[in-house]
């Protein structure tokens, strides 16, 4: 039967790997069947428990998610051999040893940067039929939004507004820059965000106040000057200067690296002891889902 560019198959999931599209159909006509998927909804977890001494019971360790191995099967229908030899070739091409975006077309589209970790298999059925079975890994066990949210400010300023000696009746008009990110999170476990700080500005400081009131201070003890970019990871805990330099010998956090809490919000303050209007803090961040 024919099948339509762009079409989902049998009203199943979608899911795309990379430019495949498993259970839709690819701008080559070719319908890609998804029949079975394991892995999407939950990861493994790692913890202990230690007996009490003298007591009933145990005591647990902290638990944490382990990595989230993904497996698809289903079955290539392609119009001709032609058609399906380079279909398997693209499969081939998308099941990667390197980071590959994998997205599932849920109500809210989710993603995860996965690799291979297992044997891709494809078998001919007829000369436009093929099975395949493939296993993929992500490192990280969250579920993102495919939503990047972002949101830039400026240090904080005050400008505008009255200066003495006054005559009544006074109007006055002051504009305020806060110096602030609020970062919401809709998922249902925590976030990472990415925080980028252009210069010029000398010393700057980011402090994450947190849903129950604390505050994570995040403070750079160098100077960056105009041009320069200062990109900081709190998930991989790096600090690259100008996309390529680590500066992370220069960045301190002593209360701990922010994250955004499952269904939280956490402003971002952009902070500094000599104000520049064209220093400028961005935060990058995605909602996350267990």
């Amino acid at each position: 039967m024919p099948y339509t560019s762009g079409d989902t198959l049998g009203g199943g999931l979608r899911v795309d790997l990379g430019d495949i599209p498993l259970g839709g159909v690819d701008s080559a006509g070719v319908a890609w069947h998804l029949q079975e998927m394991d892995g999407w909804d939950s990861p493994a977890s790692e913890g202990e428990t230690q007996a009490r001494e003298g007591d009933h019971g145990s005591w647990f360790t902290p638990v944490y998610l382990r990595e989230r191995p993904i497996t698809a099967a289903g079955t290539i229908v392609a119009p001709d051999r032609a058609s399906l030899d380079d279909a398997m070739d693209r499969l081939r091409v998308a099941v990667s040893l390197t980071d590959t975006l994998l997205v599932v077309q849920e109500s809210t589209p989710k993603q995860a940067m996965v690799r291979r970790s297992g044997k891709l298999l494809i078998k001919h059925v007829t000369d436009s039929v093929a099975t395949y079975s493939l296993m993929v890994t992500a490192a990280d066990p969250r579920r993102y939004s495919t939503d990047l949210q972002e949101a830039s400010t400026p240090l904080p300023s005050s400008t505008g507004g009255a200066t003495p000696p006054l005559t009544p009746p006074v109007l006055v008009d002051a504009v305020t820059v806060a110096g602030q990110i609020d970062a919401y999170n809709a998922g249902t476990f925590d976030s990472r965000p990415i925080l980028v700080i252009d210069g010029p500005v000398i010393a700057p400081q980011v402090l994450a106040q947190m849903p129950d009131g604390s505050v994570r201070i995040i403070g750079y003890s160098q100077t960056l000057n105009v041009g320069e970019q200062l990109v900081i990871d709190t998930d991989a805990h790096s600090v690259i200067l100008n996309g390529a330099v680590s500066r992370r010998r220069f960045l301190t956090t002593p209360t701990g690296w922010p994250i955004i809490p499952a269904g939280g919000t956490v402003s971002f303050q952009f902070r500094s002891d000599t104000y520049d209007p064209d220093a400028m803090l961005t935060a990058r961040w995605r909602s996350a889902w267990m």
